[in-house]
């Protein structure tokens, strides 16, 4: 693994480290929470002097709430320690030529959308159509289309069809593939093309409207980005 997969490696795993803590303080502090919330209910079933009930009432509801709070940032910090663990193996199980690369400087995608041009086409114009064009934007932190390095899985599926036979096909781009289709005319994009002959019947198909199912593993962070589109129609 090269230096700069290494760095990055090294910085997920300090953030695992700092999570693991920040959780570890959490549950602490809502098990202080509960311990004095119990015993302000103790006190509050002995207590008969009206002024002091009504204060702890208060600091019960105040408890209550920041026990609340609490909970809601164990749920987010484990969220956040699950999506850190995952970018670790992800680069993990990177290719070793992918590992070898130079990806600095670094560029943070934000996310990765199907662009709205994905569709059925008719490439060979004899009136039928033929190919699945997806179009992929990867959108850096600043908001820019951005030709990221990368791996993308591509799925078409009919829903309307039974579990077992809904997905029609899947196909996986690598980096070295995806690189040669990157296009900045009119719209920046990857655009990818699949024959469909085969497995979508030009003549219903309408009927029954298909999905394209993106997944993009960005091969600097590990992080990897979903989306979907819904095709009813052939794309003029």
């Amino acid at each position: 693994m090269n230096m700069e997969h290494n760095i990055l490696s090294s910085s997920i795993n300090r953030k695992l480290k700092t999570m693991n803590r920040i959780l570890f303080f959490t549950h602490s502090t809502k098990l202080s929470v509960c311990l004095c919330l119990q015993s302000f209910l103790f006190l509050l079933t002995g207590c008969n002097n009206s002024s002091n009930d009504a204060l702890l009432r208060k600091q019960i509801v105040e408890l209550t709430n920041q026990k609340t709070q609490l909970s809601e940032l164990i749920d987010e910090s484990r969220a956040e320690n699950k999506q850190l663990k995952k970018q670790v193996q992800n680069l993990a199980n990177l290719p070793e030529q992918a590992k070898g690369k130079n990806l600095l400087p670094l560029i943070e995608l934000e996310n990765v959308k199907i662009h709205r041009y994905t569709g059925i086409y008719d490439e060979n114009e004899d009136g039928k159509i033929d190919t699945l064009i997806v179009c992929i934007q990867p959108i850096d932190k600043e908001g820019d289309v951005v030709k990221a390095v990368g791996a993308v899985d591509i799925q078409l599926w009919n829903l309307n069809k039974p579990e077992d036979q809904a997905m029609l096909d899947k196909w996986h781009v690598d980096p070295n593939e995806l690189k040669n289709r990157w296009v900045a005319f009119l719209v920046i994009n990857y655009r990818l093309k699949f024959d469909i002959t085969k497995i979508v019947d030009p003549d219903t198909w309408k009927q029954e409207p298909l999905t394209v199912k993106m997944t993009f593993t960005d091969y600097l962070s590990g992080q990897v980005f979903e989306d979907q589109k819904v095709i009813k129609e052939e794309t003029p």
